[in-house]
């Protein structure tokens, strides 16, 4: 390796180091400021607790209406479980809500990265509200709907029903029936039971929590958080808005976040979410706006994480209804439908297209840049559905159908790559006669450029050609890259010596270093280094450039190292295929080449202006 491929390999590696020891110090940070937090406001609500009552009046009451400390945890909790051939749901007295969701059909997936002791944080498959300390649908906002936050639970046919009264009077009856799509439809109805008017304060009725899928979903911070739906846009509220830095790269201002507020009564839907799973809450009528807070949540059970590491992290989200005043004897009833499952498309779409309220935007495919600006959407969805109509056309696992459509799409820009490489060699052939051209009009550019076109349209060379096949395959690619991400189909499907195509094929973690030996991002690397080495450089580029060319393809290893074995497969397939390609054109004869005339080719642009006889 010369001096440049040795400074721009150590590069890499730095970055890459300093990658994982920013994201481990963030999270750090952001665990340490939320328990600093929270532990402030236990204290203060303690201090309240012990005051004269006089005092008690007095103490502000702190936007935390959210904390789990509203429920009085010495009351004994009682629980009712409904199951059904998707999910068993539980139902908790503490809040009158669903507690938890364990998806039936979808096992627990724990890294090799992590130990486990005997057991498994749920009853082994895949949950949602997870470690939630609220359960969904629970009524939060002022004291005077909470109360103890305790509810009585009986069962009510093949629901649950869930009642409260409070002491001035006011009801609360909750009714949940589940149903087929991983549905539940759900009602909260408040009742004045008294003979005078009541003043109902804002009320904020929970969503669920947004938590990570287990200790090792890293990306929960890009992949998860919240998002509500206006009818015509999703809005995204990921866990980086509650960032508690005061900057931003360590030089813009930023200003801390510590709730997250949008919505003026639009809000059709809202939902929290992991990168895999969702839970949404419905409205029969849009809410007045959306409330989402970040919330820690207690350690996974069974799992030894290294000694100082953080807390996960989660987002809490809420519909926010406005106050209003209740009459004697009258009651508001609000009815909601409740989705907790898999973010899969196809079942989303069809809940979507029942309830006509865009549900598959849950998917997150992403928006503006993030999505190429609707067109990696389109691939997305449209790979996604192709991914799973190969699958169940061939019966071929999911890692031999990435491999199988990372062909197809080959050979459908075959013809464009095949013509790209050949126009390249001609530019690389007519080299000297542009570094010719370059010298003689060195100090006219303007003459300079005009004689290069003249010398590119005599050859027949398009130097565009060269880039149309990289533009054209831009947004196919971002719509792997999303698609690959969000698809459901690919968590715990094995592949070779892959043990879950949705993680990093973690083979073991390097001893000493704490880091992880991810194979396929390394193969990737090397199919494209090598294929660096194949593609001639374009003509004009300097010897430095070409050089820094050759060995751009480790910046992407630094960057997709961490990411899915899906996309690693699918990078690594499609670049050995590239190679295999570039290949095979060097080795076929150039029609063009063919057609030319024989002798050599003489360019009027070069040849030197007569001089006239004296």
């Amino acid at each position: 390796m010369d001096k440049t491929g040795i400074i721009v390999v150590s590069i890499c590696v730095l970055l890459l180091g300093w990658w994982f020891v920013e994201q481990n110090k963030l999270a750090q940070q952001q665990a340490l400021y939320r328990q600093t937090n929270e532990l402030v406001q236990a204290e203060s609500r303690l201090a309240a607790a012990k005051a004269s009552p006089a005092e008690a009046m007095a103490t502000p009451t702190l936007a935390t209406a959210t904390i789990p400390a509203a429920f009085n945890p010495n009351l004994p909790e009682q629980l009712l479980v409904l199951t059904n051939a998707q999910a068993r749901y539980t139902f908790t007295s503490r809040g009158g809500g669903l507690k938890l969701v364990e998806l039936q059909n979808y096992p627990q997936t724990i890294s090799a990265r992590w130990k486990t002791k005997s057991g498994a944080q749920t009853n082994g498959v895949a949950s949602l509200n997870t470690l939630a300390l609220v359960p969904a649908l629970a009524v939060l906002g002022d004291d005077r709907l909470v109360g103890d936050g305790n509810f009585i639970l009986s069962t009510n046919g093949n629901g649950v029903r869930a009642e409260k009264t409070l002491a001035d009077g006011l009801r609360l009856v909750k009714e949940f029936h589940p149903g087929s799509n991983y549905l539940v439809q759900a009602s909260v109805r408040l009742e004045n039971t008294s003979a005078k008017p009541l003043d109902l304060p804002a009320q904020e009725v929970v969503v669920g929590t947004g938590t990570p899928m287990d200790a090792d979903d890293n990306n929960f911070m890009s992949y998860g958080g919240a998002m509500w739906f206006d009818g015509i846009n999703p809005q995204v509220c990921n866990p980086g808005y509650f960032n508690t830095n005061t900057t931003l790269l360590g030089i813009f201002p930023h200003t801390p976040h510590s709730d997250y507020r949008a919505g003026v009564s639009n809000v059709v839907w809202a939902a929290v979410f992991n990168q895999f799973f969702a839970l949404a809450v419905m409205p029969k009528q849009p809410a007045e706006r959306i409330l989402a807070q970040p919330v820690t949540l207690p350690q996974f059970r069974n799992i030894e994480l290294a000694p100082g590491a953080p807390l996960p992290q989660g987002v809490q989200a809420a519909l926010v209804y406005p106050a209003q005043t209740l009459t004697a004897n009258s009651s508001v009833e609000r009815q909601f439908v409740l989705f907790a499952g898999p973010k899969e498309y196809r079942t989303l779409a069809r809940v979507g297209a029942e309830l006509q309220n865009h549900a598959d935007l849950v998917m997150n495919f992403g928006t503006g840049f993030a999505s190429f600006w609707g067109i990696g959407t389109f691939f997305a969805k449209f790979l996604l559905s192709g991914m799973n109509a190969l699958h169940d056309l061939t019966r071929l696992g999911y890692g031999w159908t990435i491999v199988l459509i990372t062909l197809l799409l080959r050979g459908i820009f075959w013809p464009l790559m095949a013509a790209s490489t050949r126009s390249m060699k001609r530019m690389q052939a007519l080299k000297p006669e542009m570094d010719a051209l370059k010298e003689k009009y060195k100090d006219d550019q303007t003459k300079y450029t005009q004689k290069q076109m003249e010398l590119w349209k005599k050859h027949g060379v398009n130097p565009m050609s060269g880039c149309w096949p990289m533009l054209l395959q831009m947004p196919v690619f971002m719509g792997f890259f999303t698609m690959i991400r969000s698809a459901i189909e690919l968590r715990g499907a094995p592949f070779l010596w892959v043990t879950d195509l949705s993680k990093p094929d973690t083979l073991f973690m390097i001893p000493g270093v704490n880091f992880p030996f991810n194979l396929l991002p390394l193969l990737m690397g090397g199919a494209m280094l090598w294929q660096s080495h194949l593609t001639p450089p374009s003509p004009g580029m300097d010897a430095s450039q070409q050089k820094l060319m050759r060995y751009m393809p480790l910046m992407f290893l630094v960057f997709l190292y961490n990411y899915s074995g899906g996309l690693a497969l699918y990078m690594t397939v499609s670049t050995s295929l590239s190679v295999l390609q570039t290949k095979l054109t060097k080795n076929l004869k150039d029609p063009a080449a063919l057609a030319a005339p024989a002798g050599p080719r003489v360019n009027p642009a070069l040849t030197p202006a007569s001089k006239s006889k004296k």
